[in-house]
């Protein structure tokens, strides 16, 4: 234990903490400008987010056979609502000379297809993504909207398809780190400003969590060019969110306990190294909750999510490694000073002991069952809301906040073309068996598909493709792809998948279904066992693991009727609910574990209902600045225009208050002083019941 203590001890030495100090300027000196190269490392290609098992996945990757498994198909549909005129028809057939000529496209353009009804045509243009990825796509899909949309203003034209769509996203992720990074700086100094009260004070834990975030980002560059780490857009813009709202959270934990002991030891080195002593295994304990929460993501069929387990376990371990390090050092080598204008004197009282969380807690002494009880009911009444929970997938154009031009492209193709126009249903089989397999889908003609194509044969496979007469986001449209692959599966030695759009959307919504069932009874079971580790006790952890819970499906049914009845949005993303379980149990469980920490600490020396009430007084100010910091910087994700980051960005704000203001400071303190001694079976503290010290009956009588 000594060891530990010294071990612990050392960022807070006389001379270790320039040790410390140089070390991480050494650190970033190497990972600094790797941080900047991350979003070069990125994989947005589509099989990096899509199950890897799935039968569309291999018909992405077995694709490349027969077209260009890196050519985008992009659509460009002009409309007349009076009918299109031989003058358009002359101008969308020069266009197509016009769009052979932008870089990245490859060529022949087709020729303008009208529709039935006469009022539309549509282009099809590829464009190459073989170098720069979706780099291409953006200026590609100007130039050819610039070309489009210039002449007479009363032929519309529009440009969609997946370049278009894919071009529209990329707008969306375009800086998204900058963005990102700069709101929740923005958010984090506001609020530091306003919990410190000093000008000097919140630029240390800023900066600590800066530097995290650049040595995370340098060490995720390094793994993603060298061992295959796959890191997105999504992957890259949630690490930003997490690492300085996590490693702000564990300042402020540290910073507190720090300003207590520097009341209580003159010396301030002596001070820090008690502060890292007591708060440390908090710190710890928390951070490892939420990085193996992350890491159990890994086994997820989705891509995109069990890419991000690595991507944020490593970003909080890097967040931890700074904050009982490099920020300790800072702190110790400021001084007092850097509290000014309120510097904790050697002597002085604690104020906490007679502030508002004292008083909280008294009030919750009186009656702590109907208090636990009562929240219990309404944060139950408030879960009721998840029953309109539509997790099923985004569509197209369900995907953006706004509408861009990719979306108004897909509404007039959709209203003047069949419906799966530009996402046609792809099948791949074994050469041998492409005639059987066309002869297959053709009998599902006039049964949610048209178009069968002769089968094109390369390399050993065939190649065949159809048109879904149903929208390709619909439900129909997924019937019919089960019926397609029902039907090509039984054409023996065809070995044959079932791929394109709506399949994709099929596999994707089934593997986030396997994911949900796999990974949260997986995550609650390893936070369960840090829990116990931490507390050793078996009561406790049970009931910290059912409120957070409690606190989760609360969240989801706030969010769910927001969504709905706010925001209007069609409904959520797949990964909706495992993402924000993960966030909210892993990171709410924080605020628990900083909570009955201290209460346990303080448990032995007042008994269980006493420690609460001090535990409550010690920690509130500090868990509530944490859990507005944290729920400040997930709610910075809503200003991205895509829906699936606003939802999880107001979701787990939303939960974060809510395990802030009522799971932690009312639900589970009145828990612990209903349950007594008896929260902390079998330890030792389960034995013998305490009783309420002076003090702590003084503030039950002042209610």
């Amino acid at each position: 234990m000594n060891q530990v203590r010294r071990l612990a001890a050392l960022p807070a030495g006389r001379r270790t903490k320039w040790v410390v100090l140089a070390l991480w300027v050494l650190a970033l000196v190497a990972l600094g400008p790797l941080a900047g190269k991350l979003t070069s490392a990125e994989n947005n290609q589509t099989s990096s987010w899509l199950p890897g098992s799935a039968e569309s996945t291999k018909v992405v990757n077995l694709e490349g056979h027969f077209v260009s498994s890196t050519a985008s198909p992009t659509i460009i549909v002009y409309t007349r609502d009076s009918g299109i005129t031989p003058a358009d028809v002359q101008k969308a057939t020069a266009d197509t000379a016009s769009f052979a000529r932008v870089s990245h496209v490859l060529g022949p353009v087709q020729p303008p297809r009208p529709s039935a009804d006469g009022k539309a045509l549509q282009t099809t243009v590829m464009i190459d993504l073989s170098k720069d990825g979706w780099n291409n796509l953006g200026p590609a899909v100007d130039s050819m909207r610039t070309i489009a949309t210039t002449g007479d203003p009363g032929l519309r034209a529009h440009v969609g398809g997946p370049g278009g769509y894919g071009a529209d996203q990329s707008k969306a992720f375009a800086g998204i780190d900058g963005t990102l990074l700069y709101s929740t700086l923005a958010v984090v100094i506001v609020l530091l400003l306003l919990t410190y009260r000093s000008p000097t004070l919140w630029l240390l834990p800023l900066l600590s969590s800066g530097l995290a975030l650049t040595a995370a980002q340098g060490v995720i560059y390094l793994l993603a060019k060298n061992s295959g780490l796959t890191v997105n857009g999504q992957s890259q813009g949630i690490l930003t969110v997490l690492v300085i709202g996590a490693g702000t959270d564990y300042a402020l934990l540290l910073v507190a306990r720090y300003r207590e002991e520097l009341r209580r030891h003159e010396d301030r080195h002596e001070a820090m190294a008690e502060a890292l002593h007591r708060a440390g295994p908090a710190i710890l304990a928390s951070a490892a909750t939420v990085a193996v929460s992350m890491l159990c993501q890994m086994v997820a069929e989705m891509n995109s999510t069990s890419g991000l387990g690595p991507v944020c376990a490593i970003g909080v371990g890097v967040a931890l490694l700074a904050m009982i390090t490099l920020l300790p050092a800072l702190l110790v080598i400021c001084g007092r000073w850097v509290f000014w204008p309120v510097r904790p004197a050697f002597g002085s009282a604690e104020p906490t002991e007679t502030g508002i969380w004292a008083r909280i807690g008294g009030g919750i002494a009186h009656r702590p069952r109907i208090v636990w009880v009562g929240t219990a009911l309404a944060l139950g009444a408030l879960a009721l809301g998840m029953l309109g929970l539509k997790a099923d997938g985004l569509s197209t154009a369900g995907s953006f906040t706004n509408t861009p031009d990719s979306v108004a492209a897909q509404t007039v193709i959709d209203a003047h073309y069949p419906a799966g126009t530009g996402s046609p249903l792809q099948v791949i089989a074994n050469a041998s068996a492409g005639d059987q397999v066309a002869a297959a889908l053709s009998r599902l003609d006039g049964h949610g598909l048209t178009g069968v194509t002769p089968p094109v044969s390369r390399n050993g496979l065939a190649y065949v493709t159809a048109t879904l007469t149903n929208a390709p986001d619909s439900n129909a449209a997924e019937n019919t792809v089960d019926a397609a692959r029902t039907a090509v599966h039984a054409v023996p030695g065809a070995n044959a998948y079932v791929g394109g759009d709506t399949a994709v959307r099929l596999d994707v919504q089934r593997a986030s279904n396997h994911d949900n069932q796999v990974i949260i009874p997986l995550v609650l079971g390893v936070v369960l066992l840090i829990l116990g580790l931490l507390l050793r006790a078996v009561v406790a952890p049970i009931v910290l693991i059912l409120t957070v819970v409690l606190s989760f499906a609360a969240a989801l049914g706030i969010s769910s009727l927001a969504f709905t009845h706010l925001f209007h949005f069609q409904g959520e993303d797949n990964a909706f609910p495992l993402f924000v379980f993960v966030f909210l149990v892993a990171l709410g469980i924080d605020y628990n574990i900083f909570l009955m920490t201290r209460v346990r600490e303080e448990s032995a020396k007042r008994g269980t209902r006493g420690g609460a009430l001090a535990g409550l007084a010690a920690t509130g100010g500090v868990i509530t600045s944490a859990g507005l910091i944290l729920a400040s910087t997930f709610g910075v994700l809503g200003t991205l225009p895509i829906v699936g980051f606003a939802e999880i960005g107001f979701a787990v704000c939303v939960g974060v208050l809510l395990d802030t203001f009522v799971v932690r400071s009312i639900l589970v303190t009145a828990l612990a002083m209903d349950l007594d001694h008896r929260l902390w079976w079998p330890s030792s503290l389960s034995r013998e019941r305490a009783p309420l010290g002076t003090a702590e009956r003084e503030q039950v009588a002042a209610h």
